[in-house]
């Protein structure tokens, strides 16, 4: 962005970020399949991505730290809690989705 120094570019970047994971969080409704057939991304994405940002600095982060941190509990908890069967026309779609 014109006129917005490197630090502050990043620490709005940071921001947005965690504004959408809150955003993601507070919709649990919002199955990852529905993300992924949509946008091509999902919460594990997001997760993977963190764990990959963390690598590339030599941070030990395990993929079930950067689950949790997207998630907000272990996912384990998230998936009990939330996930429900993906419907036929879900998977039909992200069949679809994938073959592109």
């Amino acid at each position: 962005m014109p006129g917005v120094d490197a630090a502050t570019t990043t620490e709005l970047e940071a921001a947005v970020f965690r504004r959408l994971v809150k955003h993601l969080r507070d919709r649990p409704d919002v199955q990852n399949i529905d993300l992924m057939n949509l946008a091509n991304f999902c919460r594990n994405c997001l997760s993977n991505w963190m764990k990959d940002a963390a690598d590339a600095r030599g941070l030990a982060v395990t993929k079930e730290q950067s689950r949790e941190a997207v998630y907000g509990m272990p996912y384990e908890e998230w998936k009990a809690r939330f996930q429900s069967e993906a419907t036929p026309d879900q998977k039909a779609a992200f069949d679809a989705r994938a073959k592109h």
